[in-house]
């Protein structure tokens, strides 16, 4: 990326979340677009040709005749640790800062109308409930959903530079909430979300919608977007293992507290960031793990591979030892998962979007 010190980009990017702004071509942040599922979402939530970042390379109407692996859905669903997507690209060997507009839902289960993550792929994975939000956080092989061997990925969430998300179009449902009165045939649309995926690495919160806009902001935050997992989502997932456990709240990203002072840390807009505190995993409780082969079934062949898969800590489906999990746990997440060449990369076309927008 010739003409460009690495700091400078790290500038833009943090400009651009500071002075977001919409599209005048598509006006409407994502986060004010409620749609009703299934029967109240359109083809295409982000259908504006003029546009600058788009248009909307999938759709959002997926079913039975939207089911396989070229898919082009953008309607992702967050139900359960067996029942989960995640954003990737829809080309093989792509990196997320070269396609963060454009990605589409992998699913762990068929249903949904999207790509399905191979068998074996997800290699460890551990949910946290918390009276605020549902964080999902574990190891994949990612070359498996097309992203890049090498790539340590970024972040993708429902705001973003125009206010248009990223990808532009994409919505995420659950039915995982108390809110949703255990029903699990009915699904509330998550207006705040915030994912990283890279270095063979993820994590995803939803908030949930019927907690306040304030709350929404603080667990879902998305102005943090070159510290990662760690920082984001702290949790001590394990590869191998496969479990969900009820969790404290998290301290929002940025918010610490030294020599009794709670303190907020911004990301600089120059240099590679360097946080000077050490993110807190929330003490958890009644975790259940589970084995893999009983969690996703039916799923197809990784690209050149063999069908091997993990099968986590002992236990069986629906079963397990309850366990406690200490506050202070490290984090086995990769806070690098943002800072890669990726999300840098990606960083170009924002830069131009608000010279336009401006």
């Amino acid at each position: 990326m010739p003409g460009f010190a690495l700091s400078t980009l790290f500038a833009v990017a943090i400009a651009s979340k500071a002075f977001a702004q919409p599209d005048p071509a598509d006006p409407t942040p994502l986060t004010d677009k409620q749609y009703a599922y299934p029967t109240g979402i359109p083809y295409q939530v982000d259908n504006v040709p003029n546009a600058i970042r788009g248009p909307q390379v999938g759709y959002n109407i997926c079913n039975s005749t939207t089911q396989n692996q070229q898919s082009m859905c953008q309607t992702l669903m967050m139900n359960n640790i067996g029942d989960f997507c995640l954003w990737a690209p829809p080309q093989p060997n792509s990196t997320i800062g070269d396609t963060e507009q454009e990605e589409v839902a992998w699913c762990s289960k068929s249903g949904w109308g999207t790509r399905l993550i191979p068998a074996g792929v997800l290699t460890g994975v551990q949910v946290l409930k918390t009276s605020k939000y549902i964080q999902f956080a574990g190891f994949i092989d990612q070359t498996q959903v097309d992203l890049q061997a090498g790539d340590y990925g970024g972040e993708l969430d429902p705001h973003g530079a125009d206010l248009r998300g990223n990808p532009l179009g994409g919505l995420v449902y659950s039915n995982a909430f108390p809110s949703n009165n255990g029903n699990n045939n009915t699904f509330q649309q998550v207006m705040d979300w915030n994912s990283f995926i890279g270095g063979n690495q993820f994590c995803f919160t939803i908030c949930d919608p019927s907690t306040s806009s304030a709350d929404q902001s603080a667990y879902c935050q998305n102005t943090y977007d070159e510290i990662g997992c760690t920082y984001n989502m702290p949790n001590n997932a394990q590869n191998g293992t496969f479990e969900v456990c009820d969790a404290d709240l998290k301290t929002p990203v940025g918010i610490y507290v030294t020599n009794g002072v709670t303190m907020t840390y911004t990301q600089p807009y120059t240099g590679v960031p360097s946080p000077p505190y050490t993110p807190v995993v929330p003490s958890s409780s009644n975790c259940v793990t589970y084995k893999s082969t009983d969690l996703y079934t039916g799923l197809p062949t990784p690209t050149g591979a063999s069908t091997s898969t993990s099968t986590g800590s002992s236990g069986s489906s629906g079963t397990g030892t309850k366990s406690s999990s200490s506050a202070g746990a490290t984090s086995t997440s990769n806070s690098a998962a943002a800072i890669g060449v990726s999300s840098v990369a990606g960083i170009l076309g924002t830069l131009f979007a608000m010279a336009f927008l401006s």
